[in-house]
């Protein structure tokens, strides 16, 4: 809410009306099944981008390769869309993601080992395949899978995520059978976390890698695993780009920002499933309603970016609120 006030100055300060861009803001998001449908695809590939990192968090790592590992799981599924003949959907479609999650885990796999074996901090290496990523895809399209206009060729219909039904009831937005996908795997990342041996063997990792170790844990392996299943998961977020939103990949895609807003989601989240989605429904909808801000009131889309980021603020200071008080307290008792 104060995110939201804050910004209202800000328009007010540069000229702007608040309550009329605010109302167009929700309009934007809330009017149309048009914009429903808009904002249930924006946010599908936030919720994978959001688990990848939440995942990584709860294990003790910090994966800032997302972005890298959603791109290379985008071209993956799109070449196995493309390449791939004579396969029914119901084939297709899990093949072609399956492909996504696998070439985002092998992404995944390198920091990991890189961790586990030298002691290489993870933020580090996976900022830098971030560009190894973006530049060895572009390099594959050139190469291998180039069609007019810098992009590949359409995937085929039986690998396509995209429904006609979907299209139809949201008045032709770009929704997808994609968002299915991002809650599924939402519920999977509570099941492994909190209901599977492994689970538990993570999350000791993330807690304290020196007791795990002391308590038979296999850390190094822990460590690898979580980098691969995280990668996983931003693997299937590309998948979702690329055979739901977008059906191809471009040349110099650059990077989408879904990777890195996967880190406020999971951030703003508490890095627990629903909430998760909850952030990403947010997230998306004031990505979508910018666009009608910006027709209706004239303000830059750029704003909406402010105001996200304001509301990343005050849920950071919301955490550092809680830290010190506890701090405090414990000082007090002591």
């Amino acid at each position: 809410m104060l995110g939201l006030l804050i910004g209202g100055i800000i328009m007010l300060s540069s000229g702007y009306d608040p309550v009329l861009a605010y109302t167009a803001l929700f309009n934007g998001i809330f009017s149309d099944s048009y914009f429903i449908g808009e904002t249930v695809r924006q946010m599908t590939p936030l919720i994978l981008s959001g688990i990848a990192v939440a995942f990584a968090f709860r294990t003790g790592l910090f994966n800032i390769g997302v972005e890298g590992q959603l791109l290379v799981g985008w071209l993956a599924s799109v070449y196995v869309g493309i390449a791939v003949e004579g396969l029914p959907a119901f084939i297709h479609v899990p093949l072609a993601i399956l492909a996504g999650a696998v070439a985002g885990a092998i992404w995944g796999f390198v920091p990991g080992l890189l961790k586990a074996r030298f002691r290489v901090h993870e933020v580090i290496t996976t900022i830098m395949l971030n560009y190894v990523a973006l530049h060895v895809t572009n390099s594959i399209i050139r190469a291998y899978l180039l069609a007019p206009g810098e992009r590949t060729e359409s995937i085929q219909p039986s690998a396509s995520l995209a429904s006609p039904f979907l299209q139809e009831i949201t008045n032709f937005s770009r929704m997808h059978y994609g968002f299915i996908v991002a809650l599924l795997a939402a519920a999977l990342m509570w099941y492994i976390l909190w209901k599977t041996t492994a689970g538990y063997e993570l999350r000791a990792v993330g807690f304290n890698e020196h007791a795990s170790n002391y308590a038979g844990i296999n850390v190094s392996k822990n460590i690898i695993l979580s980098m691969c299943i995280s990668g996983g998961f931003a693997g299937v977020a590309g998948a979702m780009q690329g055979l739901g939103t977008y059906q191809y990949m471009t040349i110099n895609a650059a990077f989408t920002g879904v990777g890195f807003d996967g880190i406020a989601v999971a951030l703003l989240g508490g890095n627990g499933a629903i909430g998760i989605v909850l952030a990403a429904l947010l997230f998306g909808g004031l990505k979508i309603g910018a666009l009608n801000m910006q027709a209706v009131a004239k303000v830059p889309p750029e704003l909406i970016t402010i105001v996200i980021a304001l509301i990343i603020f005050f849920v950071a200071s919301s955490y550092l609120v809680h830290w010190l008080r506890n701090r405090i307290n414990k000082r007090g008792k002591i």
